[in-house]
């Protein structure tokens, strides 16, 4: 052969080889979630309508009005009877919490679920390469990741990550401090737990924008193992395709409308401001703006700007109704929508905004009635609900938005790797009545006032 063609077929093949390395490589720092699960207390710590009432009459500190706005947010919340709470609240003990409490609160999920994915995939903590632990509310030392560690003897040599403050988004936070590990190192399993503490976080006071708090949030948490393992691709629920995130801690009314603090009266609670409405929808605008790109095919965005441009050349600086406004079709790159559970009102504003139908936003409000705000861990439970429907089937893309105390809003997009059978599923014992056609409100239903003019003493639960 001719020395020159030689060493042309030389470097073809090698250029080859490069090409399919890179490829290679680009593969081994791919996120893959292997399995994952969501907690369920047990039933004892349901907390129905009369013990809700119970654990409201036993704060002496509110007066009729303070009662009439709990009953109210109960009522428009979205929630049912069967969400759960931390044990100190069945006891009693809600306004004198301890150290223990929290800690107690957190063991029970987090080796409940790890017990769970780890009998699920196979995989020994010995072959645990990364910790990421999120609760926002509780910090203590050693670190909640050292309980884990020590309980389950992990390596010695494990990266781990103790995520506190950063809200209900923190879980996709989680999600990427994890992806950037398994982007950097091959072979490498991670394990991510996301929940939140309630037992050292009652707020006894009358604050209206504080004891909204005790309404929202309820029990719950996920664990989720990822990988970037060749070897565990097949067996894959997930993969990350993207993810984005959005912190608007420089606004100063972002950064306040989500605050742990003081009362006047000195009693620490949760605060949540008048303008959280405004400032979530920025966040959410701003985070669309940098996730539409990835996520959406290129046709759908030459179709969305020249029907933008035809808009505004017809209506000029006249105003056009909402309506009349050209919208993104999400559809065309995005199967299944989860949408955090932080309310009703969350729930019906991102729907809006996106132009989901009743059916996309079916998931995100059974969640919300069945579980309630679980804050960081609410997305798993709303992703539960499609797999127990049996709607996730391989090669279809789910799309999660999620916010948080900072301002926070973070959003990603998972590519469903096979068709999935739900066993095992959360959802499991209760999917068949699912979706309610009508959602009772048990809150309105129940709650009563003998007279409205009596002392708060005569707030009353109806049987």
């Amino acid at each position: 052969m001719d020395p020159i063609m030689s060493l042309f077929s030389a470097t073809v093949l090698f250029l080859i080889f490069l090409i399919w390395k890179r490829f290679e490589d680009q593969k081994d720092g791919d996120s893959y979630i292997l399995d994952y699960q969501c907690y369920k207390p047990t039933d004892d710590r349901k907390l129905t309508t009369k013990h809700c009432g119970d654990i409201i009459k036993r704060n002496k500190n509110l007066g009729l009005l303070e009662y009439k706005f709990l009953l109210k947010a109960l009522v428009s919340s979205g929630i049912g009877e069967e969400t759960y709470g931390p044990r100190i609240m069945f006891e009693g003990r809600e306004e004198k919490p301890s150290v223990k409490d929290g800690i107690l609160e957190m063991e029970a999920f987090s080796y409940d679920c790890i017990d769970k994915v780890l009998a699920r995939t196979g995989i020994h903590p010995s072959e645990i390469d990364v910790l990421v632990v999120n609760v926002s509310m509780l910090t203590s030392a050693p670190s909640l990741t050292s309980y884990i560690i020590n309980h389950y003897k992990l390596r010695e040599d494990i990266k781990s990550f103790n995520l506190t403050g950063m809200g209900c988004s923190a879980s996709l936070i989680s999600v990427d401090v994890a992806r950037n590990i398994l982007k950097t190192y091959k072979n490498v399993n991670a394990l991510v737990l996301t929940s939140e503490c309630l037992s050292p976080n009652w707020y006894s006071g009358k604050d209206k924008s504080m004891i909204l708090a005790n309404c929202l949030f309820r029990s719950g948490g996920c664990a989720l193992l990822m990988t970037n393992k060749r070897s565990l691709r097949d067996r894959s629920m997930f993969k990350l395709k993207c993810l984005q995130r959005i912190h608007h801690g420089g606004y100063d009314d972002s950064y306040q409308c989500c605050i742990e603090k003081e009362d006047e009266e000195g009693r620490p609670g949760f605060y949540l401001s008048r303008s959280l409405p405004k400032v979530a929808t920025r966040a959410f605008v701003d985070n669309l703006k940098m996730i539409t790109p990835k996520i959406l095919p290129a046709w759908e965005l030459v179709r969305y700007g020249i029907l933008t441009l035809a808009h505004n050349l017809k209506h000029g600086s006249g105003k056009a109704t909402e309506e009349e406004k050209p919208m993104i079709n999400f559809r065309t790159g995005v199967d299944h929508f989860c949408i955090h559970t932080g309310g009703k009102a969350v729930i019906d504003g991102i729907g809006n905004s996106l132009g989901l139908t009743k059916y996309e936003l079916e998931p995100a409000r059974m969640t919300l009635h069945r579980f309630g705000n679980t804050s960081a861990s609410s997305l798993w439970y709303v992703l539960s609900y499609l797999e127990a429907k049996k709607r996730l089937k391989k090669g279809q893309n789910v799309l999660m938005f999620s916010f948080g105390a900072g301002f926070q809003c973070h959003s990603c997009l998972w590519e469903v790797r096979r068709d999935l059978s739900a066993v095992g599923n959360v959802w499991e014992d209760c999917i068949d009545r699912y979706p309610h056609e009508n959602l009772a409100n048990p809150f309105l239903e129940k709650f009563a006032w003998v007279n409205q003019q009596d002392d708060p003493d005569n707030f009353i639960v109806m049987d």
